[in-house]
């Protein structure tokens, strides 16, 4: 099997050539109390990108905001009268892939994220750390990109 290497920082993480992109077709998604200062906080100081923020007057319906480096998640404002299955804000996680671990850990760090899991090289090979969000969301960031598909 070929393996190329690339490094972030001081870590190393490798791919092989026989990996395939997929599709951001499992989109994790949450609902805030205060919907728009979530998407802030997201956008501004996380890194994510404002894709569309659909609203309801004071309410956000739908917003989807994509990871720059694939993928993405939706959001919108909490309703206790809405339907079955939504989460309570601040119950949900999600685990966003990053080729540039350090610097994203750095830029939060400074930007003053609350950091619930401090940077770490994992057994399997990934650099991670997670940090919660002001709804209290757990996000967790890792150069582990998962495996490729067809592989048994």
């Amino acid at each position: 099997m070929n393996t190329t290497h690339t490094t972030d920082s001081a870590h190393t993480t490798h791919t092989t050539e026989k990996q395939r992109l997929r599709a951001p077709d499992v989109w994790p998604t949450f609902q805030a109390h205060d919907a728009p200062a979530l998407i802030d906080f997201l956008v501004d100081t996380v890194g994510f990108e404002r894709t569309v923020v659909y609203r309801d007057g004071d309410r956000v319906a739908h917003a989807q905001l994509d990871w720059p480096e694939g993928g993405g998640i939706m959001l919108g404002s909490h309703d206790p009268s809405g339907e079955k299955g939504c989460l309570q804000p601040g119950s949900s996680g999600a685990y966003i892939v990053t080729a540039h671990i350090d610097a994203l850990h750095a830029r939060l760090t400074a930007a003053g994220a609350t950091i619930v899991r401090a940077i770490e090289d994992q057994p399997y090979g990934s650099r991670e750390f997670a940090i919660a969000d002001p709804e209290g969301n757990t996000w967790s960031f890792g150069t582990y990109p998962g495996e490729p598909r067809g592989q048994d």
